[in-house]
């Protein structure tokens, strides 16, 4: 049985999703991001890295980063592509979201990861704020005409869902981005979304 381990809130809520969908049992352990238990001796020996998710596999073993656990659920639930350029596309979306859009939102609420010096912190912040609004509205246009992001529903759009819920925790105008928006009211449609939705308490 897989085993998840999850923060409310976090990029954790896209693998979170997508267990949900598949219908399989699975253990479902939240992690305290708060409260610091990442950083304690039993889960930095299941993720060294002291992040979320990390994923437990069948065979006992834990896998770490949304590069890794979006593809490795996406393609034991079907909800990935099983034509090889079409599988490139969906992997290079995963890798920016990872590398690019969500470190653009760290720069927001942990400017103290990217300078050492407090005085920096606010120019941090807003130049955080500023990426991440135009990664959100790059995000909106990939969806322009499209029910989902690729042939059809697959792990890239729950985590481009968590992208969303993140823009309305940061009080950006996400409801200006009429693309992104149909995403999201499709996804809270579905009941493995509202699932996680309850469970999580994330607002939408």
């Amino acid at each position: 049985m897989l085993t998840l381990c999850y923060c409310p809130g976090a990029c954790s809520m896209a693998s979170h999703i997508v267990l949900e969908e598949s219908g399989e049992k699975y253990n479902a352990r939240k992690v305290d991001l708060a409260k610091g238990e990442q950083r304690s001796p039993e889960y930095l020996k299941i993720n060294p890295h002291g992040r979320v998710p990390a994923l437990g596999l069948d065979n006992g073993e834990f896998i770490s980063e949304n590069t890794a656990i979006l593809p490795f659920l996406g393609k034991r639930f079907n909800l990935w592509t099983n034509d090889l350029s079409r599988e490139a596309q969906m992997m290079s979306f995963i890798g920016w979201m990872a590398s690019t859009v969500h470190p653009a939102h760290g720069h927001i609420g942990r400017p103290e990861r990217y300078a050492s010096d407090p005085a920096s912190y606010d120019n941090i912040r807003a130049t955080g704020k500023k990426n991440f609004h135009e990664n959100l509205q790059e995000i909106d246009s990939l969806y322009a005409g499209k029910e989902w992001l690729f042939d059809q529903y697959s792990v890239a759009d729950p985590y481009a869902f968590v992208m969303y819920t993140w823009g309305i925790r940061r009080e950006l105008p996400v409801n200006e981005l009429k693309n992104f928006t149909a995403l999201r009211d499709r996804m809270v449609k579905r009941p493995a979304v509202q699932r996680v939705l309850e469970d999580e308490k994330i607002p939408v």
